[in-house]
């Protein structure tokens, strides 16, 4: 419409907020749904398009099985792992 401005970025930073929710959620559905793993303590958080996993996990291998996870949604190389096992 004559007169009016226009902002035609501002839709593309709303649709990728919103990729990151979803993706967030999906990664983080998964883990936890996931009978081989115990991992009520991981964090699931988004920084640019890689996966940040955070928190603590009860075995060794628990660490590889959630990457391996979020990677089968993202991507491989797309997941980084700040998790520890107790």
């Amino acid at each position: 419409m004559p007169g009016f401005l226009t902002f035609t970025g501002h839709e593309e930073i709303g649709r990728q907020g919103h990729r990151d929710a979803a993706t967030r959620a999906s990664v983080e559905s998964a883990i936890h749904a996931a009978d081989n793993i115990e991992a009520g303590e991981v964090i699931v958080s988004m920084l640019g398009s890689y996966v940040i996993l955070e928190g603590f996990v009860r075995r060794r291998g628990d660490v590889e099985r959630a990457v391996e996870i979020a990677e089968s949604i993202v991507g491989r190389g797309y997941v980084r792992s700040r998790m520890l096992h107790r």
